[in-house]
């Protein structure tokens, strides 16, 4: 535990108050997990801890709950008075609050076991429900009653999937019936918050378990993946149902977030294209293009950000492109892929890692990556990356305007790659009027 965060535990135990670390900064201690954030929890009164944290910057913002938050060598640490809440009517907030309880009331009011412990950073550990016991055996349980839980912040059940994900372990057998009871209070909450917790369950090394043991959960907020659960592909090349084959490729992937999204939506429009032929083999002609605008609408609906709907949209929509075979390929997909083109090499071969093992081919993605080291390591104007003219030379030497120079410029930058043109200014203006004349006034042809 680094100085920054002992500090307000020494000074309000100096000001003659209770102080402790409290929730997942401690679970992740207990864990030998690094963690970034600390909370804290006191008998002190939020203008008490004002008091106490005179001298430093405070913010008063969640004070109603009360919580102060103290900047400390320019790191936010929370510190909440011991409180009892209630009155959850729209299964998110508390509507009352109540200060002067104990430190066990407090850890009482906690989602989960492994959270609802509490460390002064000397004396052994609070841990009034067992948490220790649950995290060594690797056990997410819900404090006291599981559904009232769950009644009080349906939230948390998006929290349990994803603590389970991202720690590796299993949510115990009541915790789990009250959230698929209580799933249908998912709807209070926000899409912004949902989407919090899918992107850190997605990174999570438990993730395509996690998902397919709560498939009937997470299909109140992805709906998309219900349809591809037991959605039987006959196809030879295939041996799992869609979503089994998409979780499959999930737990092959690197836990890059853009990646994962890609992965778990990349097959999301099979159910809605498949066709079989005359031999009983099944096809899904157009799947890409389809999981596409399933996949931008459900993130339009998450409120996921534009550039990784973006990132996430282009990824799907080139997953089933043939594997490049030459530098010229690679460039030329580079190009439409911009920074992303080892994250279609990492999810096509996780895509393959999801279908029968005779089919593995780790070789052709491992080539795919070595010609694009070798495009990164190649002279820019030798591969048409940089030109040695601009859009300013072209439409000085009768270029016509506007987006015909935007073509001229791409298509003169496939023609270098291509070797059907040197990269020299004259060489390049004198082959465009000749190739792409219509594309200047006839006078300068």
């Amino acid at each position: 535990m680094k100085e920054t965060y002992r500090i307000p535990i020494r000074l309000l135990k100096e000001a003659g108050f209770q102080a402790y670390y409290v929730g997942g900064c401690v679970r992740d201690r207990l864990m030998n997990r690094p963690f970034s954030d600390v909370d804290i929890t006191t008998n002190a009164l939020p203008d008490e801890i004002q008091r106490v944290f005179a001298a430093y910057h405070t913010l008063d913002i969640g004070i109603k709950h009360g919580t102060i938050t103290v900047m400390i060598d320019s790191e936010p640490i929370e510190i909440t008075t011991y409180r009892f809440d209630s009155g959850y009517t729209d299964h998110r907030h508390p509507t009352k609050v109540r200060f002067g309880v104990s430190l066990q009331e407090d850890l009482k009011r906690r989602d989960f076991t492994v959270n609802a412990i509490a460390w002064d950073g000397e004396n052994p550990p609070v841990d009034p429900f067992g948490g220790r016991i649950d995290m060594e055996n690797k056990i997410i349980r819900a404090v006291g009653n599981a559904k009232e839980r769950f009644e009080e912040d349906a939230l948390r059940i998006l929290r349990a999937l994803r603590f389970a994900a991202a720690l590796d372990f299993t949510i115990e057998a009541e915790t789990a019936a009250a959230m698929r009871e209580r799933k249908h209070l998912l709807s209070y909450v926000s899409a912004e918050r949902v989407f919090t917790e899918i992107k850190k369950l997605l990174v999570g090394k438990g993730a395509g378990r996690v998902i397919a043991m709560y498939t009937d959960i997470l299909g109140t907020v992805i709906p998309e993946l219900l349809p591809m659960q037991g959605f039987d592909q006959k196809n030879p090349h295939h041996i799992y149902d869609v979503l089994t084959h998409t979780l499959h490729a999930l737990d092959a992937a690197e836990p890059d977030l853009t990646l994962r999204l890609a992965v778990l939506f990349h097959d999301c429009g099979k159910p809605e294209t498949f066709t079989l032929d005359e031999k009983g083999i099944g096809h899904f002609y157009g799947h890409a293009r389809h999981s596409m605008a399933l996949a931008e609408a459900r993130l339009d609906a998450l409120k996921a950000d534009n550039l990784t709907k973006k990132r996430v949209v282009r990824l799907i929509e080139h997953h089933d492109s043939p594997a490049e075979e030459t530098l010229s390929q690679v460039v030329r997909r580079m190009r439409k892929m911009e920074r992303d083109y080892p994250l279609l090499v990492a999810l096509r071969r996780a895509d393959n890692r999801g279908q029968a093992p005779i089919y593995y081919r780790d070789d052709l993605h491992d080539r795919c990556m070595a010609l694009y080291h070798e495009a990164q390591n190649a002279n820019a104007e030798a591969i048409g990356s940089k030109l040695s003219l601009n859009g300013r030379d072209l439409m000085a030497n009768g270029a016509k305007e506007g987006k015909n120079i935007g073509f001229l410029l791409s298509a003169l930058s496939e023609d270098v790659l291509e070797k059907r043109v040197k990269n020299e200014k004259d060489a390049l203006l004198r082959f465009a009027k000749e190739r792409y004349s219509d594309c200047f006034y006839e006078k300068n042809v």
